[in-house]
């Protein structure tokens, strides 16, 4: 796919393509590892406004999940040292908004580049985790970017909760298997009015929003002995 990604990635123009054209292949992916997806959704996007999605960070699919669920364009903002990977890494920076977490000035920065892209209904991706916990966390605190963005430009969050990557995509080798990959699209949480006083009280808003939810899913599973192919997509409340 190189040659077209090479065309695609030249232009911001180009951006919304080179998003359809990724969506095609975040299916292919997910499919093809023989993993299903399983999309609830309490409140629907609209096509003409922007928004910044938040989402638990389980696994490495994670991302590929985010970019079939959402036909809007989103952008992520990403760590900087993924650039260092080959071939993904030159691609990488060319459609990212990085971030050098360790460099204040780049923090900064952020807040310029991405509002050059949230125009015309592209959105803002991160995970506020800004790494993949251990398997036994269930959630790791966030960090305060996502909020800071979501209130500098009025925007609202979009919790997304990931019930199933470290059971069917674990970083041990030795686990992992096909099967159904739910995701809950929660009610957004709107920035109206906010100023940057509220940024921890948003960002504990939407933590608690996407923890209770997979303590919930958690707690209700160990009280079922339903295999994992089989989970049905249910709250206990």
């Amino acid at each position: 796919m190189a040659p077209f990604m090479l065309i695609l990635t030249s232009e911001e123009k180009y951006y919304p393509i080179f998003w359809k054209v990724m969506r095609g292949w975040s299916f292919f992916l997910i499919y093809g590892m023989g993993f299903r997806l399983k999309v609830e959704r309490e409140q629907e996007i609209d096509r003409n406004k922007s928004y910044m999605f938040c989402a638990n960070h389980a696994s490495l699919i994670d991302p590929w999940v985010l970019i079939s669920t959402s036909k809007n364009p989103i952008v992520f903002v990403g760590k900087k040292e993924l650039v260092k990977l080959p071939i993904f890494g030159f691609f990488y920076k060319k459609v990212v908004v990085m971030v050098d977490r360790n460099d204040a000035k780049s923090r900064k920065n952020v807040y310029g580049r991405a509002k050059n892209r949230l125009k015309n209904g592209t959105s803002v991706a991160i995970f506020p985790e800004g790494f993949v916990p251990t398997e036994n966390v269930v959630l790791a605190p966030f960090k305060n970017g996502a909020f800071s963005l979501a209130i500098e430009h009025q925007i609202p969050i979009v919790p997304q909760v990931y019930y199933d990557g470290k059971r069917l995509f674990s970083w041990d080798f030795f686990k992992g298997a096909p099967g159904v990959f739910r995701v809950k699209q929660c009610r957004f949480i709107e920035t109206d009015n906010l100023v940057m006083e509220d940024k921890n009280k948003l960002k504990e808003k939407t933590h608690n929003v996407i923890y209770n939810e997979l303590i919930i899913d958690e707690l209700y599973m160990k009280d079922t002995d339903r295999p994992n192919n089989e989970r049905e997509f249910k709250s206990p409340l």
